[in-house]
């Protein structure tokens, strides 16, 4: 076939049956072992594609590499999509992530063809919800060729398909194009030349030794691979080395370019973009290398086979956390045995402490437990645009969903039985609102209604109850028991009680009023002019009577009085729906009054409280009791996992300055690498999540209120690259590699160009975002522009 030179000159029959099925217009799902050609299917199909295809793979990485496998074919038609790179996006073939095509299959747009490579995906505790959600989504005007060969259940899938009302079927194959046989590394011959007494070392030699060679070690950890390797490469002498260019050597550094010489290599993700993509693989793929010893938690993203697989351990290191290696795993680790046209056969070695075929086994597919929450967040404000429920649309997604069972999101009875006065519509919300009963008091016309606002009331405006009644607080004479001053009077004028106190004798002769025995104390005098007392005593009897004032000055005889009004003396009192201040009233609980005739009330008090998607939407405060995405939702909508809360945050944060902030997006996705052990969520932008959200944790969302990924750290180290480019290696550490760098850069990148081209909203702090974004974008290559040093015509020549 034109413009297609593979190994592959004649489909088989399943591979034909496939390219049928789509050129009829249906969805295929197919399930062949690693290695068989299930990519080919594709290639076939590629001449005759109408309209454009999305081709997608799990990693970056392997999504880098169809773009240079199908160029260097002839494609010259192609564009990538990873987040970090979009180049080309309306080319005839487009190779991408498959979270990339999230926006455009909300908008229910969609490639002609969607290839999805290694769908088993829909199963990954973390990216499983974007895979399924996103088939969901296709558009019915999109086709879909499924791939994987680690399903038990593919059938399911195509169930699923079906019941969306897409046209699919099951293409099966068996059969691997090379097969697979175990050897028992103990039953080898020994070597007696090998020069080592370590075990692996020695093990791998009689492998070489016995024909066995291109070799694939799988070990747990970076450290490992590079400790194997070089001890093989010491115990082995090679008779034949490896040529490398000088390009090739200054990309490879000293110590690899040694290893490579004796055609040994290591391959773990702290190794730069360019010496994995660019060197190491390209050599792997071309038969030049004995053996290359891999890390387990990249085996995802090896694009390339070799004779003989063996696997070393059972756990490995993800993150901060170790994992044990899954059935499924096991069986894509192995399937990278045998190559196609190359070998008669593959080999699985094995020793008795470490996995054998037995133990490797299709994944029995079923769907993550929680859901896509930015997607559904994302459909509800569509639908509250449309003015339609926006919960309601929420939930008829979740039934187009790979699971046969409900996916409840936690407000199934609300919507079944419509809306209600008190406008809740998340279940839980509803119970808790019933069951948290409210204060009553009894009003100033003797009716309950729900306890107000506690207020700053005077004795001259408040009531008290008094013999089953309410009565004018200075109407009761026990009111004035807490001011000791004078005695109890009427102030006849007003009706009221207050007090008076008598301040001085006045004689018919006499210039000055004799002062009464305290107010002698108080003054500091025996007697005054009257009119100076009269002015004093105004002035001073609030601090002598807590709040009291002068209401007059009284003669009864030759005694002088002050009369005192204490209605102006402050009091906290209730305020009634009358608008009365009530002192003390009494009180009693009762259900909310929306709920006293809602005929759901038994339901809502009865009902279990269960922790829900939609309750912790409204805890987190992205969306309205409706379901309205409220401002910080539509932004967490925007984004994947947790990275849109955070975001959020800090844009909320009017504090927080965009020129810092551009930068500290770079710890969202960064993991464990980049932080000090003790403080792993620190920095302005860890400090705000946790305190905004309160240090909570939402599986997939957020852990101790960060971004699930966080890492603190990678900020400064992204902010120095920037700055001084030609520096970035200045920067590496026996635990901080080049591959860390550049992929914190490439992870950045992705938020950044994701937020670029986010929609726009009438927020000022976004927009400021989105232009630092987009700026930077324009500054900051991607570590994935390389020109990598051509293989040498030696190396072209197959070694083994």
């Amino acid at each position: 076939m034109a413009g297609l030179e593979i190994n592959l000159v004649v489909p088989d029959l399943w591979q034909q049956e496939a390219v049928r099925a789509l050129q009829a217009g249906r969805d295929v799902v197919v399930h062949a072992p690693t290695g068989a050609g299930k990519t080919y299917i594709f290639e076939l199909l590629y001449p005759s594609l109408k309209g454009q295809a999305v081709f997608t793979v799990p990693t970056r990485a392997l999504a880098n590499d169809k773009l240079a496998e199908w160029r260097a074919r002839g494609w010259d038609d192609v564009g990538i999509a990873t987040g970090d790179l979009a180049l080309n996006l309306d080319a005839k073939v487009v190779v991408a992530t498959l979270e990339t095509q999230r926006t455009r299959f909300l908008r229910r747009e969609g490639p002609r063809l969607l290839v999805v490579d290694e769908y088993q995906l829909i199963a990954d505790p973390v990216r499983g919800v974007h895979y399924e959600l996103s088939l969901a989504l296709a558009p019915p005007g999109t086709q879909l060729l499924l791939l994987s060969g680690s399903v038990n259940n593919p059938q399911d899938i195509v169930e699923w398909l079906q019941r969306l009302g897409r046209d699919a079927i099951l293409v099966r194959h068996e059969q691997r194009p090379v097969p697979q046989h175990e050897v028992d590394l103990r039953n080898l011959t020994d070597v007696p030349f090998v020069q080592t007494r370590e075990f692996w070392p020695r093990m791998i030699a009689k492998a070489l030794h016995s024909g066995l060679a291109p070799i694939l070690v799988f070990a747990p950890l970076r450290n490992a691979t590079e400790d194997l390797a070089q001890a093989i490469a010491s115990a082995v002498p090679l008779r034949d080395p490896l040529p490398l260019s000088p390009q090739q050597e200054a990309l490879a550094g000293k110590r690899l370019t040694k290893l490579l010489r004796n055609r040994v290599a290591y391959h773990h993700s702290g190794l730069s973009y360019a010496v994995r993509a660019g060197l190491i693989e390209p050599l792997a793929k071309a038969g030049q290398l004995n053996v290359v010893v891999a890390t387990m938690g990249l085996a995802a993203g090896i694009n390339f086979s070799m004779r003989s697989v063996l696997i070393t351990d059972t756990r490995y290191l993800a993150g901060s956390f170790e994992r044990q290696v899954q059935p499924d795993e096991l069986l894509q680790m192995f399937g990278r045995a045998g190559r196609r046209g190359l070998d008669d056969s593959g080999f699985i070695l094995f020793t008795p402490d470490q996995p054998r075929l037995s133990f490797a086994r299709p994944r029995q597919l079923k769907r993550a437990t929680q859901v896509d929450w930015p997607s559904l967040i994302s459909v509800m404000r569509g639908a509250a645009e449309r003015g339609e429920q926006p919960f309601g649309a929420a939930v008829e997604l979740t039934r187009s969903l790979f699971s046969a069972q409900k996916v409840p999101l936690g407000v199934e009875h609300s919507l079944a039985t419509g809306a209600k006065p008190c406008g809740l519509w998340v279940d839980a919300e509803r119970a808790r609102f019933v069951r948290r009963p409210i204060i009553e008091i009894l009003n100033s016309v003797e009716e309950w209604e729900p306890r107000a606002e506690l207020i700053e009331s005077t004795l001259g405006e408040a009531f008290l109850r008094e013999n089953e009644r309410w009565i004018s607080a200075l109407r009761q004479p026990k009111t004035l028991d807490r001011f000791p001053i004078g005695n109890l009077c009427r102030l006849r004028e007003r009706g009221i009680y207050g007090r008076e106190w008598p301040l001085a004798t006045v004689g018919a002769s006499d210039a000055e009023v004799q002062l009464v025995k305290p107010l002698r104390k108080l003054l500091q005098r025996k007697s005054l002019p009257e009119e100076e007392l009269r002015a004093r005593v105004t002035e001073s009897l609030p601090q002598w009577s807590n709040g009291g004032v002068a209401d007059q000055f009284v003669r009864r005889g030759d005694l002088l009085s002050v009369r005192i009004d204490f209605s102006s003396v402050a009091l906290k009192a209730w305020r009634d729906s009358l608008g009365k201040a009530l002192s003390d009233p009494p009180e009693q609980t009762a259900l909310p009054l929306v709920c006293r005739g809602c005929p759901e009330l038994e339901h809502d008090q009865t009902a279990e409280i269960v922790a829900s998607p939609a309750s912790a939407w409204r805890w987190l405060g992205l969306v309205e009791a409706d379901g309205k995405p409220t401002r910080r939702g539509v932004v967490f909508g925007f984004f994947q996992g947790g990275e849109g809360l955070a975001i959020a945050a800090a844009l909320e944060d009017e504090r927080y300055p965009i020129e810092d902030l551009v930068f500290d997006l770079a710890n969202i996705r960064a993991g464990p690498r980049f932080a000090a052990e003790d403080s792993p969520l620190a920095g302005r932008l860890g400090a705000l999540c946790q305190r905004v959200y309160e240090r909570a944790d939402h599986p997939g969302y957020l852990e101790m209120g960060v971004p699930v990924h966080y890492g603190a750290g990678a900020s400064e180290i992204i902010r120095e690259v920037v700055t001084h480019p030609s520096g970035r290696y200045r920067l590496t550490s026996d635990a901080l590699r080049h591959g860390d760098v550049e992929r914190a850069l490439m992870e950045w990148r992705s938020l950044l160009r994701h937020l670029a081209a986010a929609p726009d909203l009438e927020w000022e702090r976004w927009r400021a975002l989105q232009a630092a974004a987009q700026e930077l974008l324009s500054r900051v290559a991607s570590p994935a522009f390389f020109d990598f040093p051509p293989l040498l015509a030696a190396q072209q020549r197959r070694f083994a």
